[in-house]
């Protein structure tokens, strides 16, 4: 039995045995592939990558990659997807140990964000919340912390990066566009903001606090360079456009396979960092709100222009332009209805 057959139970793919085996408890199992990659199904969804030990790993490096944490997010789905599927017919040879992660199955087969609670806001132990017991997403965030826990400590000495990929149902100014999670006293290194260009992601936002995504808790907790990743627009499982991802596919199978970085070359040599002024929060029942439900992601607005007001106070945009993402003023009081954000510097590379 090939190696395929064996961990994806004679379904044509991956894919496809993640979205066949959504609901079920299935134990690891392991293969080798004929090229002696070890292959580890940990659970549903999850692949630990290991090549052969007599292989450099010229990057010196670990990553993780992961998908699909909300389900109707299909496009990165289908890269990762078809990287697998590559590798597996010997296409290339990997270069770096790799864990992979199709985040929700359930989500996914049902065609929907989530089922029960947002996934991304239940990672850095969030999912530990009294109100989130008993929930399967909280048990998957829990258990996919556990396995990048464990990616981690066993590749220690090694570079880890994390991106987690995601696309988005509300339009955006700038189509692609990455977030650095907030820890203390860090910056972005060169080579990631390369990277990035690489795969034709041209903006960058540096996330101002902590929080409960993904990609918080691997940088917070395990110290990679981690990254959300949005890349365009969510559509259905076989209706997206794959070569508007190409940048990001080619982008990981070279990094996956170890090869040198490409030098960068207009238009994608140059990155926009964003940075956040303002957080946005709804104050209470006086909170109103003046930013349209439907605006895109990174539309701009002029130095005077209010944002929001209470019956005590306003937000109104400084002396330079700032630009709305994340805005959604249908959240409970106290709980953030977007970022305002400015233009910090240009990350030019080479």
């Amino acid at each position: 039995m090939n190696a395929s057959n064996h961990l994806f139970d004679f379904h044509p793919d991956w894919l496809a045995h993640t979205l066949a085996s959504a609901s079920s408890d299935l134990p690891e199992t392991k293969r080798q592939l004929p090229n002696g990659t070890q292959v580890s199904r940990k659970a549903n969804g999850v692949l630990w990558l290991t090549p052969p030990a007599g292989r450099e790993n010229v990057n010196n490096e670990a990553l993780i990659v992961s998908a699909g944490v909300h389900g109707n997010e299909t496009a990165p789905i289908e890269v990762l997807n078809g990287l697998v599927s590559e590798l597996f017919a010997g296409e290339w040879q990997l270069g770096c140990p790799v864990l992979l992660i199709l985040g929700n199955p359930p989500a996914m087969v049902a065609g929907q964000r989530f089922l029960d609670v947002n996934m991304n806001r239940l990672f850095n132990g969030a999912h530990g919340q009294a109100k989130y017991k008993g929930l399967p997403e909280a048990r998957r965030a829990q258990f996919l912390e556990e396995m990048c826990r464990q990616f981690a400590m066993a590749h220690h000495g090694l570079a880890l990066s994390h991106y987690d990929l995601h696309t988005a149902i509300r339009p955006s100014k700038r189509e692609r566009f990455a977030l650095y999670p907030f820890v203390p006293g860090r910056s972005v290194p060169a080579a990631q903001c390369e990277f990035l260009l690489e795969a034709e992601v041209e903006t960058l936002l540096l996330q101002h606090q902590e929080s409960t995504v993904f990609s918080s808790f691997t940088s917070s907790l395990l110290k990679a360079e981690s990254f959300t990743v949005e890349l365009g627009k969510v559509e259905a499982f076989g209706r997206n456009d794959l070569r508007r991802f190409r940048g990001i596919e080619r982008a990981l199978r070279r990094r996956f396979s170890g090869a040198p970085a490409p030098q960068a070359r207009p238009p994608f040599d140059r990155l926009t960092v964003f940075e956040v002024v303002h957080e946005v929060l709804n104050t209470g029942p006086s909170f109103r709100f003046h930013v349209p439900d439907d605006v895109a992601n990174f539309t701009q607005y002029q130095p005077g222009t209010v944002i929001w007001e209470d019956d005590e106070t306003s937000y109104r945009v400084g002396t330079a332009p700032e630009a709305v993402v994340f805005p959604n003023p249908h959240v409970p009081v106290g709980q953030r209805v977007g970022l305002m954000i400015r233009a910090k510097n240009e990350f030019r590379a080479g």
